[in-house]
């Protein structure tokens, strides 16, 4: 996997600074066969919407020849009834002329109402998998991708390719149908006048394709620059109470202002870069109009032309301006949609790397769990965490694991369920390696509560069962009174109450007991705790131990310990020492005949008064 910057953006994309990343920078003519590769991408997504969006195109292109065909009809009207003075004759070019704008009319309206259908189903359709896709990526994809950086994928530029897919595609095409069709007629009317504006168009091409260039490197920096602007704000919402209580607000708006301005200043630059665009798309055409009005009096006074054909020539050319000026905004709209793709395309190219076998086994049929010759390093590290992890734990066993801080404890606990997999040896359930067993089936045997809690802005009920199938009320209720998690039901709606966003209108007792019952909900075979009562008061904890006894007595646990009362939970106790588990018994074997266990715990004082205080002071 790419590994991306500082700013989220994978190698080879410009850094929010303006340096290159490691990865290189893309020559323009690279930059531009990714952009036309990303957008060809994107019919994964708009080809159960085809016929919609070739509806969409029709339609468009239909208005605006009909808007097109009008100039002819007012020149037939200079021509004829103004010329020779017959009103009578105005009524059916008058018609004509209604008839046109009508037909434009309803054709734009159905243009409206075939994209609302066409560009939002292309958008839901992408961000469903771009959403799921995210959720398979194992969580070392998540260690090194900014939150922000996928939040600004999943909606602003999703957004961006509804917009392009809604309007600047059908545009781009259905204006350039325009401008052909319009120079045709002008050729039509007036061969020389006609070759001539197409002559002074050839200019305006050439700096429109300087400008497709820059702007495309200039709306990836911007749209980068705002996945760091959003992960900025949800680190600071996530952490308000920290900042807060620690009164660094001006530190924390200071750190946001700073990417802020960034952000600023690349919007500005594009803004430059676009007005500049716009400037050049509004002044040319008027200078074009003025040369082409002045050869057109010239032709009607040499009788080339007549006065009506001018009328018609003059009222075409200033259709024609619309289109051309609002290529750039097309053309901008184009960059930014093939820039944002690129980036979507980013994390779609991403292969998750933990996945369900080719030929999974049935079923696991003990629950002992074993660690053999575990090794695991994390991506681009120059050391292994775990070097060789030699550990079983019985069937209906309950193993403490303890160590220092930064001995790769967590990590262990992380390879049960997958989160990570094992860069040597393997780890079995029921004599099972857990790479041969589907990930749902392993997932649903082993049931996980991490020291830090999560919880989502949802129901309790849904915290609980995360839509688990087969959940009973007197499940979640057992579950409720194992973790003493009954203030739940004080709730202004009981089990039905909403607790926000990360749970952050509970305390951290209420949230830990919360993800504590989750674990425990319906009796897994195998839990693994990772110090699951941190958070937890004295006299609350004593009853969550003495509750969570019985669960542990029918059930194969691997717990966390940081404290003394979780300690003597368990049967046995591991000693993890390097990367290596150095030392396995009781608490009380460990004590005596363990220097270092002692020493370890020789910290944490309460924990050696909990096994007995001996005579050398351990």
């Amino acid at each position: 996997m790419t590994a991306p910057t500082d700013s989220g953006v994978p190698g080879g994309a410009e850094s929010p600074g303006g340096a290159e990343s490691p990865g290189g920078a893309e020559s323009p003519g690279g930059a531009e066969s990714a952009g036309i590769r990303s957008l060809l991408r994107l019919r994964r997504w708009t080809g159960p919407h085809r016929r919609t969006i070739f509806f969409m195109i029709a339609t468009a292109s239909g208005a605006m020849l009909a808007q097109s065909l009008v100039p002819l009809v007012i020149g037939r009207v200079v021509d004829g009834p103004i010329r020779h003075h017959h009103a009578s004759g105005i009524w059916g070019l008058a018609g004509l002329a209604l008839l046109l704008g009508l037909i434009e009319a309803v054709l734009f309206y159905l243009r409206r109402i075939a994209m609302s259908k066409a560009a939002l189903g292309v958008e839901t359709d992408a961000r469903q998998e771009l959403f799921g896709h995210v959720q398979r990526l194992p969580i070392s994809f998540h260690d090194q991708w900014p939150t922000g950086q996928l939040l600004s994928r999943l909606t602003t530029d999703l957004s961006t390719i509804r917009r392009f897919i809604g309007f600047g595609f059908v545009f781009l095409i259905a204006n350039t149908g325009t401008a052909i069709v319009v120079i045709a007629l002008l050729i039509h009317i007036h061969l020389w006048l006609g070759l001539a504006v197409l002559l002074a168009m050839t200019p305006l091409a050439v700096f429109t394709r300087r400008f497709e260039l820059r702007y495309g490197r200039e709306a990836r920096r911007a749209q980068d620059l705002t996945g760091d602007l959003a992960t900025s704000v949800e680190e600071s919402a996530l952490g308000i109470r920290v900042i807060k209580s620690y009164g660094r607000r001006p530190q924390m708006l200071a750190g946001f202002t700073a990417h802020a301005e960034r952000l600023r200043g690349a919007e500005i630059v594009k803004l430059r870069t676009l007005g500049l665009f716009w400037a050049v798309l509004e002044g040319m055409p008027q200078l074009i109009l003025a040369g082409v009005t002045w050869g057109g009096v010239v032709a009607v006074a040499h009788h080339s032309m007549t006065l009506g054909q001018l009328v018609a020539f003059l009222t075409l050319y200033l259709q024609l301006i619309w289109p051309i000026i609002s290529l750039g905004w097309l053309l901008a709209l184009t960059e930014e949609a093939a820039s944002a793709a690129r980036r979507i395309f980013e994390v779609l190219d991403t292969a998750p790397t933990i996945l369900d076998p080719e030929t999974p086994v049935a079923a696991e049929t003990g629950t002992s769990l074993e660690f053999r010759d575990v090794r695991f390093r994390f991506v681009d590290a120059d050391s292994d965490v775990l070097c060789g992890v030699d550990l079983r734990i019985e069937p209906g066993e309950t193993m403490a694991l303890v160590g220092g801080v930064g001995t790769g404890k967590t990590t262990l606990t992380a390879l049960v369920p997958r989160l990570y997999d094992v860069t040597g040896g393997q780890v079995l359930i029921g004599g099972v390696d857990v790479r041969d067993l589907r990930l749902d089936q392993l997932r649903h045997a082993v049931s996980t509560a991490f020291e830090e809690p999560t919880l989502f802005s949802a129901s309790v009920l849904e915290n609980l069962t995360l839509g688990r199938a087969g959940i009973s009320d007197a499940d979640v209720a057992e579950a409720i009174d194992v973790a003493q998690a009954d203030f739940v039901y004080s709730l202004p709606y009981a089990l039905e109450t909403r607790i926000g966003e990360q749970g952050l209108s509970l305390s951290g007792g209420q949230r830990q007991r919360l993800a504590l019952a989750r674990a425990v909900l319906g009796r897994p075979r195998v839990l693994v705790l990772d110090d699951p009562l941190s958070a937890l008061d004295v006299h609350t904890e004593s009853l969550v131990e003495a509750a969570l006894r019985r669960v542990l007595a029918a059930t194969t646990a691997l717990v966390v310990a940081h404290r003394p009362s979780t300690v003597l939970l368990a049967d046995r106790v591991a000693l993890l020492e390097n990367g290596r588990i150095t030392a396995v018994g009781t608490h009380r074997e460990l004590l005596d005949t363990v220097p270092a266990y002692r020493n370890l715990l020789s910290q944490t004082p309460e924990l050696s008064l909990a096994g007995g205080v001996h005579d050398d002071g351990a």
